[in-house]
């Protein structure tokens, strides 16, 4: 049963790549036959899946979802990178694997020095990547493909970015439907305002792509600092945007606006966007000309940086030490729960924080009945003591991280702001990785493409992954 649903993701997969092979075919580009090669591998491999796993069981448990999502991203860029190596525009299969896994995950770290030299078909798939991966590739097969398993919430859960996943409406079909019906309808608009900025509609496409999925691949090496400065608050909205809760729009489109905007995540979100805005403007105003220059530069990288897409206008690595602090502290935050945003996201910090705020109530007045309310509802011990367990899990592994990376020759900031920015999916980071991510070595570019992938997918699908006793059951 698992691996009949990573075969109709691998066919879904084939299907996805019509439209940059169409791209290359508008173009009249080479690199037409590596996508149509790669389509038909994944249509022949996810095709004897489905065919050879016929089963009645279609009854999902937890650890069938975590394995379905974590083997389900890894095959997803297996097969994803096929494009790059049989097209040559990057010829070694471990950087193309990197960057397939950068492009699903929405990190936006890259191993190419210079983007002018890749296709427009293989640039397009680049970027198609991260609006792929953005919301979901299981949650796309759960929206396309009817009746494909019983409590698919667990597959959901385990590929959805929060503390608390549910359902929008009762159906699961429905939920996955309408996150897809919101996420392609914000996309099209981003597209029709850049357009409406002057940009051709492969532009529009791209940058709409990595807007969406907040991964943050372009097609110039300057990324957005070329463009005007209507383009650039245009995508500094809608990554802005892209980082609130989808429930959110929902809940917007059904009317309920005090729900909506009585969020608390939401609120917490939008403040720590404006007063991180607000002095980090302060803090660069000699660096800039103008009023108007410098909140919309400061207003970019924040919101650029808070919901991991990375995207610049600007070199921030000259910055301040102040405002690369306050960069790094919202690398950590990230964007909010049920979000396209990477990071360990505002809700989970919320918590944390009101969780503390109830310790240090309880040692005052030991005697005092307290308890932690998010979102107007009483959480119970077991969701709090999943959020601390996600910041354990969460610190360890990026201490795991940046040991490994430690034995290239890197500065002591460039691998530790390395490790942060893939695991927190954001892409750019200091001194020469600010450029790319080509100067690590091939042992390196895979444990960072473990670490985009377990943060993209919160850690645990990857690391049950690894354990015996996911793969043994009891009595056998």
């Amino acid at each position: 049963m698992v691996l009949r649903i990573i075969g109709l993701l691998v066919l879904a997969e084939a299907a996805l790549l019509t439209l940059p092979a169409l791209v290359s075919l508008i173009y009249g580009e080479a690199s037409v036959w590596s996508l149509l090669i790669t389509m038909a591998v994944c249509a022949a491999v996810g095709g004897l899946l489905v065919l050879v796993c016929r089963t009645k069981n279609k009854t999902i448990y937890a650890r069938d979802g975590f394995v379905i999502v974590s083997l389900g991203w890894l095959t997803m860029s297996a097969l994803g990178a096929m494009p790059f190596v049989i097209s040559g525009e990057i010829p070694n299969y471990i950087d193309a694997f990197f960057e397939t896994v950068s492009g699903f995950t929405t990190t936006g770290a890259s191993i190419i020095p210079d983007l002018s030299k890749l296709s427009h078909g293989i640039l397009f798939w680049r970027s198609f990547t991260h609006w792929v991966g953005g919301m979901g590739v299981l949650v796309f097969i759960l929206a396309i493909i009817p009746n494909i398993a019983d409590r698919s919430i667990h597959i959901m859960r385990a590929e959805s970015p929060g503390p608390v996943v549910g359902k929008i409406v009762p159906r699961m079909k429905d939920t996955a439907m309408l996150l897809y019906i919101m996420y392609i309808g914000l996309t099209l608009i981003e597209v029709v305002l850049l357009l409406c900025g002057g940009l051709s509609l492969f532009e529009s496409l791209v940058y709409s792509f990595g807007t969406a999925g907040t991964g943050g691949f372009g097609i110039r090496g300057d990324s957005i600092a070329s463009y005007s400065p209507y383009i650039q608050w245009v995508i500094g909205v809608f990554m802005m945007l892209f980082g609130v809760n989808f429930n959110i729009y929902y809940l917007l489109l059904v009317r309920k606006l005090k729900a909506a905007f009585g969020s608390t995540e939401l609120r917490v979100y939008l403040g720590i966007i404006l007063a991180s805005t607000a002095v980090i403007a302060f803090n660069i105003r000699n660096l800039y000309s103008g009023l108007p220059e410098i909140i919309r530069v400061a207003f970019f990288q924040v919101s650029s940086v808070m919901t991991t897409t990375g995207y610049s206008t600007v070199d921030f690595s000259v910055w301040p030490e102040l405002s690369k602090g306050i960069l790094l502290v919202l690398m950590l935050i990230g964007g909010c729960a049920g979000s396209t945003g990477g990071g360990m996201k505002v809700s989970r910090v919320v918590i944390l924080f009101k969780s503390a705020k109830k310790e240090i109530k309880r040692l005052l007045h030991p005697r005092t009945v307290s308890y932690v309310k998010f979102e107007g509802k009483k959480l119970d011990e077991q969701v709090i003591g999943s959020v601390g367990g996600y910041f354990i899990l969460y610190f360890a592994l990026m201490i795991g991280v940046m040991l490994l990376l430690s034995f290239d020759s890197l500065s002591f900031e460039e691998y530790i702001t390395g490790a942060i920015s893939c695991f927190n999916n954001i892409g750019p980071a200091e001194g020469r990785l600010f450029g790319g991510y080509m100067d690590y070595s091939g042992f390196s570019k895979l444990v960072l493409s473990f670490a985009m992938l377990a943060g993209r997918l919160e850690i645990y699908p990857m690391l049950l992954l690894l354990l015996p006793s996911t793969w043994i059951r009891k009595g056998f």
